[in-house]
C-alpha cells in the first residue's frame, strides 16, 4: 500500500512536483529537537527563504514496517485540515528509506507552562482558550475527522507572543469518519470518553468529551477523574463521577459548571456538539468571570502536571541557536513567523501517542 494513500488526479501535479524533489533541494535539515517510537523531529530552513523554519518529522520506514496505515492516515488527516488553530502539514518528501513530514513550527510551549507563568488568570482567559479549540475542533468534525486524542499536551501555543494562538497538534490517532466504524479503544486514560471505554461505536462525541475535560482542568488545575488504579479511574469515568470540589471552586461560576456539565455528560447523544458548545453563554456571552484564579489554578497545575518525561527531550536551545546564528550570518532579523525566546517549544508529533 502506498503511503501515501491511493492516487488522486486532483493532487498529480502537486505530488509529481514533491516526486521530482528532494528534501535536500528544498530545505537544510538541522538539530535535533525530538524524538518518538518510529521517528524523530529536526529543524528545517528552507533554502529559498533562509529565515524561515519549520519541523521536519521523519520517519523510518523500517521502523513503521507493518504499520504503514497508521502513518498513510495520519497524512490524509494532515492534508484534510487547514485552520489557523490546526498544525498544518505543508508536504511531504520520501525516499528508499524514509518518508519527511515538513510542519509549522510551534515555538509558544505547552497551555500549562504558559497559565503557570501567567502573573494573571480568570476564568474569562479560559473560555478564551476554550473557544479556540471548539472552533477548530467543529472545522475538524466538518471535514469528517475525529481527533481521538485531545489533551493539554496536544494544546501548543503558536508564538511566545502573550497574545499568541493555541495550536491543536499530533493527529497519529485521528480517523477519517467515512473509512469506517470506530470501535477501537484508544486514547489518553483520564481523556477519554465513556463509549471508548465501554467499547461501544463512537463518533465526533468523543473529542467534545475531551474538550470538557480540559476545560475542568484548566478552572482548578487538577483533573476530575483521577485513580493510581487503571480499572477504577475507569469505573469514574464510565459512571461521569466528578466533583465542584470546595474551596477550588467556590469562586468558578455556575455558568461555567453548567458548561463542564453539557460536554462532560456520560450520554453521548445528549452531550453538546462543537457548534452548541460555542453557543454556550460562557463561551460566547459575558458569563464567564473576570476574578483572578492564577493563585489556586498554577498552585495545582504545579503539584498534578508537574513537568514530566513522558516526552523525549526537547532542545530548545538549539533552535535559539540556530537562529541567533542565522540572524548574524544573514545580517538581517528573524521573520515574525520564526520569533522565539529561551523558553520551550513543542512542535506536532514529537511523540508517540499513549494507546489504551
Amino acid at each position: 500500500m502506498p503511503l501515501f494513500g491511493k492516487k488522486d488526479v486532483s493532487k498529480k501535479t502537486k505530488k509529481d512536483a514533491e516526486k521530482s524533489q528532494s528534501i535536500e533541494d528544498k530545505y537544510d535539515v538541522k538539530d535535533l529537537l525530538g524524538t518518538g517510537a518510529f521517528s524523530e523531529v529536526r529543524l528545517a530552513v528552507s533554502k529559498e527563504r533562509p529565515n524561515e523554519m519549520y519541523a521536519v518529522k521523519i520517519i523510518d520506514k523500517k521502523a513503521l514496517k507493518g504499520k504503514e496505515d497508521s502513518l498513510d492516515n495520519e497524512i490524509k488527516v494532515l492534508r484534510r485540515l487547514t485552520h489557523p488553530n490546526i498544525v498544518q502539514l505543508l508536504e511531504t518528501f520520501e525516499d528508499k528509506s524514509k518518508v519527511y513530514l515538513i510542519m509549522e513550527l510551534v515555538t509558544g510551549g505547552e497551555l500549562f507552562d504558559r497559565i503557570v507563568q501567567k502573573g494573571s488568570y480568570t476564568e474569562k482567559d479560559a473560555a478564551h482558550l476554550i473557544r479556540q479549540v471548539l472552533g477548530a475542533v467543529d472545522y475538524m468534525h466538518e471535514q469528517g475527522v475525529v481527533h481521538r486524542d485531545l489533551k493539554p499536551e496536544n494544546l501548543l501555543y503558536y508564538s511566545t507572543d502573550d497574545d499568541s494562538k493555541i495550536m491543536i497538534s499530533d493527529f497519529g490517532l485521528s480517523k477519517i469518519e467515512d473509512s469506517g466504524v470506530m470501535a477501537t479503544a484508544c486514547g489518553t486514560p483520564g481523556y477519554v470518553a465513556p463509549e471508548v471505554l465501554a467499547q461501544k461505536p463512537y463518533g465526533k462525541a468523543v473529542d467534545v468529551w475531551s474538550i470538557g475535560v480540559i476545560s475542568y482542568i484548566l478552572l482548578c488545575g487538577y483533573p476530575p477523574f483521577y485513580d493510581e488504579n487503571d480499572a477504577n479511574l475507569f469505573a469514574q469515568i464510565l459512571k461521569g463521577e466528578f466533583e465542584f470540589d470546595s474551596p477550588y471552586w467556590d469562586d468558578i461560576s455556575d455558568s461555567a459548571k453548567n458548561f463542564i456539565r453539557q460536554l462532560m455528560c456520560v450520554d453521548a447523544d445528549k452531550r453538546y456538539t462543537c457548534r452548541e458548545a460555542l453557543a454556550h453563554p460562557w463561551i460566547s456571552g459575558n458569563a464567564a468571570s473576570s476574578k483572578n484564579i492564577h493563585g489556586t489554578v498554577s498552585a495545582q497545575l504545579k503539584k498534578n502536571f508537574a513537568k514530566s518525561r513522558w516526552k523525549q527531550a526537547y532542545h530548545a536551545t538549539t533552535v535559539v541557536r540556530q537562529m541567533k546564528k542565522m540572524a548574524l550570518n544573514s545580517g538581517a532579523g528573524i521573520s515574525q513567523d520564526a520569533r522565539m525566546d529561551n523558553q520551550d517549544c513543542v512542535v506536532n508529533g514529537m511523540t508517540e501517542s499513549n494507546r489504551l
